[in-house]
């Protein structure tokens, strides 16, 4: 990896450099984890901090009735937190009888909560301060109000009318009746009610006491099934993670029932192709990733969930080399194709990524899946609730089918990249589902072509969706476009400034020296921050 005072993507920003780092969408946010880092505490204790307070001051992107999922290096190996939510146990198939789709707003879209549970385990293991010093900056924030920034400000007014009419949505979030735009103050008391409570309980109030038991009576007023029961029966689970090599780079991902395998898919199908001798921008170069991902997608969408309940088609089954290299195959170097799924077996997010002198490195991500989740706010608490639940399938054959007690399939993904035995770079890519395309974006940006994690976050992206179409940035050159559609990909141009589907990086690599450098997202409002 090279460090570069500039390059020819569009920011012109560099690399942050130094021994202590948080890198985040969200100024204010950064700032109190490194807050924390000042304090004497260390890279988990940013991160959590962090992430309490990303859910004040992005609430487009997740709230405290998030979930969330963590890839942590401790200094000497490495960890996974799955800290997602289950259905609860109301939610049988016999409830959603007569529908082809699961709600995707308001209550029947609202699995349990399980960010809360992120903070209170990484804290519990690994920090260093108390829990309850976490929480100190977004309290200061809800209480006293803070200025919104222009990205999420813009996230916010286009949620208003979808979401002005939810349950207890305009209370919270729609001071005076409106959005509040760049720059104004936002207050939130209710927030920092609740955080005051979770906080002073480690989080027990919020999974056994009083915000359960507010959480549960809002559900009962709507006819929802959501209980203290299920908020009670909830525990994240130290899991572990999965992997796949590049050359002499290890990416990790946690174990569904997120979709960070299809990345690994992608980086295993394309270690059968000649991406190696191409060039970063080289439109084969874009063409191949393109295709390695859409058949990584589409066997993910039919066959990833709840990894209890992936008994005919396993995460093994997916990342089998003799499958990898029969699907790469497929793979036509002069032409688009529209992949299906094959058979593995015969028969509006954030992210943060925080780091320490000391080597500790710390992956994260939160996420009330689409802008503000389900659109449902629980009066007096600034709990705004997701909505996982539209991630079920009503298909009786699905592997994802819904059911109590089950975890959805999940778009949110944490990254983090080994070289043998020694930490590269935690980063992540939040979007839905450009989350796992970022991921091999920029894995592949920095470690097979040498680009810096600002460099990498600035170049023009790509993302598939269905069929033989491709969105891609206008920020890509006219004849790579060209190139491209003349292979056969029908693609759509968005612009980066207004396109939020590009979804948002920050990235974290240990150099050398041992010192860091970070990027982050030019898309969105954050930055690097560190000393």
């Amino acid at each position: 990896m090279h460090l570069r005072a500039n390059h020819p993507y569009p920011s012109r920003r560099s690399a942050l450099v130094a021994r202590n780092i948080v890198s985040t969408s969200q100024p204010l946010a950064a700032q109190a984890g490194l807050s924390m880092l000042a304090r004497g505490g260390n890279a988990v204790d940013a991160a959590v901090a962090t992430a309490i307070t990303l859910t004040l001051v992005e609430p487009s992107g997740n709230g405290i009735g998030s979930d969330a999922f963590a890839i942590l290096w401790d200094g000497q190996e490495l960890h996974g937190l799955n800290a997602s939510g289950r259905a609860p146990a109301g939610w049988t198939p016999d409830r959603f009888a007569g529908k082809d789709a699961m709600d995707f707003r308001g209550w029947e879209s609202v699995t349990v909560p399980g960010a809360v549970s992120s903070w209170v385990y990484l804290s519990k293991r690994f920090g260093k301060l108390p829990f309850e010093t976490l929480f100190e900056p977004a309290i200061r924030y809800a209480e006293e109000g803070f200025p919104v920034s222009p990205v999420i400000a813009t996230l916010w007014g286009r949620a208003a009318d979808q979401l002005g009419g939810m349950p207890g949505f305009a209370e919270t979030f729609l001071p005076g009746g409106r959005a509040p735009r760049a720059g104004e103050i936002f207050r939130s008391p209710g927030h920092a009610r609740s955080l005051r409570l979770i906080a002073e309980t480690r989080g027990k109030a919020f999974y056994e006491g009083v915000l359960a038991e507010e959480i549960e009576a809002f559900a009962r007023q709507h006819d929802a099934a959501l209980r203290v029961s299920d908020m009670a029966a909830h525990k994240a689970d130290w899991c572990g993670t999965l992997s796949q090599s590049f050359d002499d780079v290890t990416l990790h991902e946690i174990p569904p029932n997120g979709q960070g395998i299809a990345a690994l898919v992608a980086l295993g199908l394309l270690s059968h192709t000649a991406l190696r001798d191409l060039d970063a921008d080289d439109p084969l170069a874009f063409h191949l990733q393109i295709e390695a991902m859409k058949l990584a997608l589409r066997d993910t969408e039919a066959y990833v969930a709840d990894i209890a309940h992936m008994t005919r088609v396993t995460p093994a089954d997916m990342l089998d080399p003799g499958y990898l290299a029969d699907r790469a195959r497929l793979i036509d170097s002069t032409k688009a194709t529209d992949f299906k799924a094959g058979a593995p077996k015969a028969g509006g997010t954030v992210y943060l990524t925080a780091a320490d002198a000391s080597g500790m490195m710390v992956s994260f991500i939160q996420s009330n899946y689409a802008g503000f989740g389900s659109g449902v706010v629980v009066p007096g608490t600034g709990i705004s609730l997701q909505n996982r639940g539209a991630g079920f399938s009503l298909n009786p054959d699905s592997q994802n089918v819904v059911a109590p007690g089950k975890r959805p399939y999940h778009t949110i993904i944490p990254a983090f990249l080994m070289k043998g035995d020694a930490p590269l770079m935690s980063f992540g890519v939040m979007g839905g589902p450009m989350q796992a395309q970022g991921h091999l974006q920029m894995t592949l940006r920095t470690q097979l072509w040498g680009q810096d994690p600002q460099m990498a976050a600035d170049a023009p992206r790509w993302r598939i969706t269905q069929g033989l179409n491709v969105a891609c940035e206008t920020t890509l050159p006219a004849e790579t476009l060209d190139t491209l559609r003349g292979m056969g990909h029908d693609l759509t141009l968005e612009a980066p400034d207004n396109a939020f589907g590009f979804g948002g990086a920050q990235l974290i690599a240990r150099l050398e020296s041992g010192a860091y450098a970070a990027g982050s997202e030019p898309r969105k409002d954050g930055q690097a921050v560190g000393f």
